[in-house]
């Protein structure tokens, strides 16, 4: 096949948000699944400050330093211009590349929460993944939690707190978290993954200091109730008609999966498949797929359970549009295990992008009066 004829495929990584790392980990393992004989692959990273830049090799020259050969490049939100277009003084000045379908291997704001998927569907291009609703949903962890409720989907009790509110009230806001549930609570940015600024709070004494860590990474801060309870994942691969894979269980090496447990910590353990009964395994795919379909998931996502040790009740955690993607990451793994390998999961993904960009070109985008209606 010749370069002409490759799909021109974008991957972006990095981002303005506080999984930057986590996504440079992940972005190394898509690129080197894949495929070069089908694919022209468009490396652009974007650093901790926003910038775009583009070139060869750009996760090796971020490793060793060597980022003065990158060029600033951006994507413009006009649908006639589609593509990657070269920078200079701030000025796009030509075509770099066209880009037929983005992969976005970002985590976390500004790159998981819609507004990168917005820009894309302004530019008319293609991106694996989640639209701008599922991808706004997915990262607000109280938003979502009240369209879970909406379809009946169970959710632990929790409540959403402003900076403002901790800021200026900590004491009210103390007093009204501490009504959701006798500790211990949790407490989450809404908008953030990767377990960043979550804290698990024993006291009161904790209670402040998890909401003022939390409040570091979003204006919005969950607090919700914790249990004693066995951490379930699936992942959800499609687009109408979304499949589930086998479940499995984290086993965290710390209290909790933490950002330290996650990535740091070699004693955590994924047990694939979970321990289940049949009917729980049935369950969680059950509502893994409702949940995906309630927020209108595209492409993939994970999606992550509680199961209470000491009552056997399940709850809906949370469902990650971009999830961690390295080759020991669970979403790839629980693939892997239920029979598509990681190289096939890649392609059928930007398969599955494609196909929701066909759909996305059936929708009429004017409006034409018509007198004989239904004539």
């Amino acid at each position: 096949m010749s370069s002409q004829d490759r799909l021109q495929v974008g991957v972006i990584f990095g981002g303005r948000s506080g999984e930057h790392d986590v996504s440079l980990m992940s972005a190394r393992s898509v690129l080197d699944a894949l495929d070069r004989q089908k694919y022209t692959i468009i490396e652009i990273v974007i650093d901790p400050e926003g910038g775009w830049w583009a070139g060869e090799h750009v996760l090796e020259m971020l490793a060793n330093h060597q980022t003065q050969a990158l060029q600033p490049v951006t994507i413009l939100p006009d649908p006639t211009r589609p593509g990657l277009y070269r920078l200079q003084d701030s000025m796009p000045v030509g075509l770099l590349s066209r880009l037929d379908v983005v992969f976005p291997v970002l985590h976390g704001t500004f790159g998981e929460d819609g507004t990168l998927q917005g820009l894309l569907e302004l530019a008319d291009i293609a991106y694996v993944g989640a639209g701008v609703l599922a991808s706004s949903l997915g990262m607000d962890k109280g938003v979502f939690k009240e369209v879970m409720r909406a379809h009946n989907i169970p959710v632990l009790e929790s409540r959403v707190f402003l900076r403002s509110e901790i800021e200026h009230g900590l004491e009210h806001v103390i007093a009204q978290a501490e009504t959701i549930a006798p500790y211990p609570l949790f407490v989450k940015p809404a908008n953030l993954g990767s377990s960043v600024g979550i804290t698990k709070c024993r006291t009161r004494s904790d209670l402040s200091e998890g909401l003022y860590e939390a409040s570091r990474y979003d204006r919005r801060v969950l607090v919700e109730r914790g249990i004693n309870g066995r951490e379930i994942e699936v992942s959800v691969l499609g687009n109408d008609q979304p499949q589930a894979s086998i479940p499995g269980e984290i086993i965290p090496a710390g209290d909790f999966y933490s950002y330290e447990a996650k990535y740091l910590d070699e004693h955590s353990r994924l047990l694939i498949p979970a321990p289940l009964t049949p009917e729980q395994q049935a369950e969680v795919q059950k509502i893994a797929v409702e949940a995906y379909l309630a927020i209108d998931g595209a492409g993939m996502a994970r999606v992550d359970f509680l199961l209470d040790k000491d009552t056997g009740s399940l709850y809906l955690n949370e469902v990650n549009t971009i999830p961690g993607f390295t080759k020991i990451s669970m979403y790839p793994k629980l693939w892997e295990a239920s029979g598509l390998p990681y190289p096939q999961l890649v392609d059928r993904l930007i398969e599955l992008a494609l196909e929701r960009k066909q759909d996305r070109n059936r929708t009429e985008r004017h409006y034409r009066r018509q007198d004989n209606y239904g004539a």
